[in-house]
């Protein structure tokens, strides 16, 4: 049974009405079509999947390559008293078991998972046990090989086909140019009468700009000053963050820093501070902002130049959600365009440099030749860097190249809090509190604080264990140490560090080919989005709306009238205007010779009247004559 949309939406979110093309998303699915929406940043993607899989029994399959996004729409859910779980990297066999357990035989309404796990035999026997109503394919631009963020197991979606040949997709993206969209439609193997939805990427509410300054710090203080309100700037390097957020803080203007180098406690107190508009502004890397729905965000400042204009689109575009009038300023020199060209320079390394990383990282990790797939671990980057003296940023760019040829996956780092299940029954428990009297205040606590541990794991706090025992936090985790190894209970402790899954097993280095034939239509479509992000700080003649919509596809007919570019036109209109007049002026008024300051006089404009004399001097209007007085040329 379908339940109506609209009361769908008014039950679990509190809305009265759809956005634009929301609706019509929606009944697309409903109605069983494969469907392309194209909805930007902050157009209520999440809404187009919810409402569809809520209004319709069975379980919603989402696919995301964001960990973080995940956890938190998964938390929203719950909020509202819907079921929803996330299965992804880094968490153990044995949980994914009985996650995907629940969902074949509980009431889950969505099950979230990183794009890597559809290549499992796990996973590929319990979906099809599932009743799937939809597939939601979240950041779908990541299939396209001419998208800017493309991910090798994106690939792997068009094969759930074979085991739920009936049901719907749904892929979602913010940014995807015309090829792009096709490529999407292709690789999804959308069906005939398969439906797209695009949204207007036109925010009337946010004004671009790019300024040259060379004075970045200054010009950004000045910005910030007149603009006010909640604001983000985006640097290059966590160093950045950290060096800026000081140097506003000495000029009594209150800036937190935001990177991934942080701890998951400390990124959250500081997002938490900035949410809540306690600290206006946050400095951050790229790494800040996904998930983020900030609505009165009122400027978004880049202090370099991002790496193409996708990116771009959608970090300026988390300004200005509320419809309120926002900036979004590239702050720029004649320098920045060619830190780009270096980065991309960087950012496409040599076949023999990433055979070389490949081979370390199998060696750090200690995996045997054809074993590791599927395999993932906790990853810090800067002690495997420090171990095989690598620099980092090219070691970076290496291990991200591998990602796109399908053999590694990197993801972000990730807080994942301590997770325990008791795995025997409740009379195997019941003698082993008997017999180990010791350990019985501990196991009774952990039974009185946590619901459902019999059934799947819980997240616990051992802090809160400490508090409630009287012991210190180290006594609880030994002792869920030993009941771990005297299998009473599966303990996973927290963990906050990147992971990195080896996406096949470890291939001997003279068999490992590291640039497919793929490769250079990659590379070539890389060097095309660097040349138009080029473009675009370059160009002072089209309306920076204008720019960014015809780069994604769109095309409207009047200029947006309050980036640089219309301001500078319509001032230079203006001005022109003015010396019309003015040269009316003189041609009437200048009867006789006259000095310099009895000409500007005449004009009756001081401030424009240096420049309208130099002006008409360049007509030939007028001349100056032997003793330095002004009159009209002669006719010859």
């Amino acid at each position: 049974m379908i339940q109506n949309s609209n009361q769908v939406l008014k039950e679990h979110f509190g809305y009265d009405e759809f956005r634009p093309n929301q609706k019509e998303i929606i009944d697309a699915v409903l109605e069983g079509n494969d469907t392309l929406a194209l909805l930007p940043t902050g157009g209520g993607k999440s809404v187009c999947f919810q409402v569809p899989a809520l209004a319709k029994d069975g379980i919603c399959l989402v696919i995301s390559p964001l960990i973080a996004l995940m956890k938190d729409q998964v938390e929203n859910l719950k909020k509202r008293n819907i079921k929803a779980i996330a299965i992804f990297s880094g968490m153990s066999s044995r949980e994914i078991d009985i996650a995907l357990d629940n969902c074949v035989y509980g009431d889950i309404k969505f099950l979230y998972v990183s794009p890597e796990r559809l290549q499992t035999d796990l996973f590929i026997e319990r979906i099809k046990r599932m009743n799937v109503n939809l597939v939601a394919i979240d950041e779908a631009h990541c299939i396209s090989q001419w998208g800017y963020d493309f991910r090798p197991p994106y690939l792997e979606i068009a094969k759930l086909r074979l085991l739920i040949p009936n049901v719907p997709f749904l892929a979602l993206t913010a940014t995807a140019t015309l090829p792009v969209r096709k490529d999407i439609c292709d690789k999804l193997e959308f069906k005939r009468n398969h439906k797209v939805f695009t949204s207007s990427f036109y925010r009337e509410n946010l004004t671009y700009a790019i300024v040259r300054e060379e004075d970045k710090y200054g010009r950004l203080f000045r910005i910030i000053k007149k603009v006010g309100g909640s604001g983000i700037v985006y640097v290059r390097t966590r160093k950045d963050t950290e060096k800026l957020a000081r140097v506003l803080s000495a000029m009594q203007i209150s800036a937190l820093a935001y990177h991934a180098g942080l701890s998951a406690d400390e990124r959250g107190r500081r997002q938490d501070l900035w949410k809540s508009n306690k600290v206006p502004l946050m400095i951050a890397t790229n790494a800040f902002g996904m998930g983020i729905d900030k609505p009165d965000v009122r400027y978004v400042v880049h202090l370099a130049l991002p790496d193409n204009p996708e990116a771009y689109f959608q970090e300026a575009g988390r300004g200005g959600r509320d419809g309120i009038d926002s900036y979004a300023v590239i702050i720029y020199t004649s320098d920045d365009g060619k830190d780009l060209v270096k980065r991309y320079e960087i950012s496409h390394p040599s076949n023999d440099y990433c055979k070389q990383i490949y081979r370390h990282l199998a060696s750090h990790f200690q995996l045997a030749h054809g074993a590791g797939k599927n395999e993932t671990f906790d990853f810090d980057i800067i002690q495997f860097c420090k171990k095989n003296e690598l620099e980092v940023l090219e070691a970076f760019h290496a291990i991200k190249f591998l990602e796109k040829e399908g053999f590694v996956m990197m993801s972000e780092s990730v807080y994942e809090p301590s997770r325990l299940k008791v795995v025997c029954d409740k009379g195997t428990l019941y003698k082993f509190q008997i017999a180990n009297s010791a350990m019985d205040n501990l196991i009774k606590a952990i039974l009185r604080s946590y619901g459902g541990v019999f059934d799947s794991f819980s997240p616990i706090n051992e802090q809160l264990l400490a508090g409630r025992l009287n012991l210190s936090t180290a006594q609880v985790v030994e002792g869920l140490s030993r009941l771990n190894n005297q299998k009473i209970i599966e303990y996973l402790p927290k963990k906050d560090k990147p992971q990195l899954t080896f996406l096949t097993e470890r291939i001997k280095g003279e068999n490992l080919r590291v640039r497919s034939s793929q490769t250079k239509i990659r590379e070539e479509a890389d060097l095309e989005r660097m040349k138009a992000m080029l473009s675009y700080a370059e160009n002072k003649v089209d309306c920076r709306s204008k720019q960014l919509l015809a780069y994604f596809g769109e095309e409207i007919s009047k200029n947006c009238g309050k980036c640089d570019v219309c301001l500078k036109r319509q001032k230079q209109t203006y001005a022109q205007d003015s010396l019309d007049k003015l040269k009316q002026i003189v041609l009437t008024k200048l009867t006789e010779a006259r000095t310099l300051d009895e000409l500007i006089d005449i004009l009756g404009e001081e401030d424009q009247g240096l420049y309208a004399v130099q002006c008409f001097l360049d007509e030939e209007i007028i001349f100056r004559d032997e003793e330095g007085l002004y009159a009209l040329t002669k006719k010859p």
